[in-house]
């Protein structure tokens, strides 16, 4: 007797013919909103810096001769702002490394049993750290929202990838981009509720952190395993009722109806030239979004609030006013970079992805390149404009690349393949800030003005996006030697778990999964709400820098 699949299989959770697929967006959401946090932990650096000088304990910031390896174990100060940020470097390292590690094993395994990992990673992970903040032990909060945390980062991220390029073959970009626009919001709703529920914990002598911690990695647990739990995948060979796949013609050459193996993408060209694509998109606008909030304050000074002085000459009181107005453009940029995420993905799906990139990578070094014209003249709405369009399609590239993939190596491994390609992201990640920060730190070194220490860095960017807009170019179909066999595909599909449909259009395993609208509608709503919160809170933000 066969024994019956487990509640977390993959085949627990194959959809019936009358599923209604809308329903997938709202799960996936639903984890990437959680996760999506990891923009947000900056808000608890200062406080952490000064938690047990608030206890009472006396206790002083660690000397900075200090070694990172003695701080992590040292009890008597108060740990560097500097060292915590380490943790926001650890988050997108583990989070490229487990997508890539794991992501032939998440096809498998199905995209439920992943966001059940992922959730007790991503929040028992916050709880490991909520300790560490107690026992004052930084390496603690390391393993715990560093490593664990950051493993189920990467299996949160790349969990409805593939499951949702299938359940909408029609419109690829939209799709991916509705997560992953998630992810990019996640900071939105986590960053103001952090400091909401801060303010409720803290006291004379507690910063109310590790409270903090523990509410929060309690909620995000009960919202990301809601997702998780919601998360169906279509049978095999189902597409939407009405739709037939484009036939192969030369004007959709780059959609292919067939499957690499995700073992075999090392060695394609096109996997390489991709992620030098996405390497080179997110290396610049990461090296923007890094400075943006100095940048603006030392290009425009006092011409922020009013006043006709430079940076240098403003007092106390002048350089907190237009810290606040930079404030203000920071929480305006999280607002393209999410939007973008959406809009620019859609957009794809009419544009094409090559075509799509190819806008990033032109526009963008238009953009770069007047950046310093506009901040010599003065123009701040040209400066902000820029800026706001830059980060846009920074964040379009991270929705728009999983559907170039599916594009270009069929759907059977595309998550896993995504996967792999994030350590474009690790990489970038690195790339981008140190390239922004060691020429601001060499031109004020050589004693330019502090307005013109962006200038070259500018340029540079261009020169990236360059290099990115030359790999795409080079992007074509994938030879015919790289796509599995029917044989081969068939042999993948069955220790993936599918079942075949037993016609082409919504056929499940024989079930009707009947879906009532009221339920899509309250789906949607539990994400709704909360992200329409964080948009509000963030525009109230926003507001600040036009005031």
């Amino acid at each position: 007797m066969q024994a019956q699949p487990g509640f977390l299989d993959k085949e627990r959770i194959i959809a019936g013919y009358a599923f209604n697929r809308w329903l997938v967006p709202p799960a996936a959401l639903a984890i990437h909103l959680c996760i999506g946090m990891a923009y947000g932990f900056s808000v608890f650096w200062l406080p952490l810096s000064k938690a047990l000088g608030t206890a009472g304990t006396g206790a002083q910031a660690c000397a900075k001769e200090m070694s990172f390896f003695a701080e992590l174990f040292a009890t008597h100060c108060d740990w560097r702002v500097a060292t915590l940020g380490w943790m926001y470097t650890l988050f997108f390292v583990f989070l490229g490394c487990s997508a890539a590690l794991w992501g032939g094993w998440l096809e498998r395994a199905g995209p439920r049993k992943a966001g059940v990992v992922s959730a007790v990673c991503w929040c028992g992970g916050m709880l490991l750290s909520a300790l560490g903040i107690h026992l004052h032990q930084f390496w603690l909060m390391i393993l715990g929202s560093g490593v664990i945390g950051g493993i189920g980062l990467g299996l949160g991220y790349i969990s409805p990838v593939s499951t949702l390029i299938k359940w909408f073959p029609d419109r690829r970009g939209m799709a991916t981009g509705m997560a992953i626009m998630g992810f990019g919001g996640g900071a939105m709703i986590g960053s103001p509720l952090a400091v909401d529920l801060m303010k409720r914990f803290s006291t004379a002598t507690d910063v109310g952190v590790m409270q903090t911690f523990v509410v929060m990695a309690l909620g995000y647990f009960v919202f990301m395993m809601a997702g998780a739990l919601g998360y169906r995948v279509p049978p095999s060979g189902w597409k939407p009722e009405g739709w037939t796949p484009p036939p192969a013609q030369t004007s959709n050459a780059m959609i292919t109806q067939r499957h690499v193996h995700v073992k075999k993408v090392w060695g394609i060209p096109q996997f390489w030239l991709v992620w030098l694509v996405l390497c080179m998109n997110v290396s610049a606008g990461i090296g923007v979004i890094g400075i943006s909030s100095p940048m603006l304050q030392e290009v425009f000074g006092g011409a922020l609030i009013g006043v006709s002085q430079k940076f240098g000459g403003l007092d106390k009181a002048q350089l907190a006013a237009i810290a606040v107005v930079a404030g203000g453009f920071t929480a305006l940029l999280s607002l393209f970079n999410i939007g973008g995420r959406f809009v620019w993905a859609s957009l794809s799906d009419k544009l094409g992805r090559k075509l799509t990139y190819t806008v990033f990578f032109v526009l963008g070094a238009i953009l770069y390149a007047s950046i310093p014209s506009s901040a010599g003249a003065g123009s701040k709405l040209l400066f902000v404009g820029a800026c706001c369009i830059i980060v846009s399609m920074y964040g379009g590239g991270f929705a728009t690349v999983p559907a170039y993939l599916a594009d270009l190596f069929g759907t059977q491994f595309v998550g896993a393949i995504h996967g792999r390609l994030l350590t474009a992201w690790a990489t970038a990640g690195i790339l981008g800030p140190v390239v922004v920060n060691y020429m601001r730190e060499y031109q004020l070194g050589l004693g330019l003005p502090r307005e013109q220490v962006y200038n070259q860095t500018m340029y540079i960017l261009v020169g990236m996006l360059a290099i990115g807009f030359i790999a795409n170019l080079l992007v074509r179909p994938v030879a015919d030697k790289h796509f599995m066999t029917e044989a081969e595909l068939a042999v993948e599909k069955k220790l993936a778990h599918e079942k075949a449909s037993a016609a082409e259009v919504g056929s499940g395993s024989g079930r009707a999964d009947t879906v009532n609208p009221a339920v899509v509608v309250l789906a949607w709503a539990a994400v709704g709400i909360p992200l329409a919160w964080g948009v509000y809170k963030t525009l109230g933000s926003a507001a600040k820098f036009f005031h």
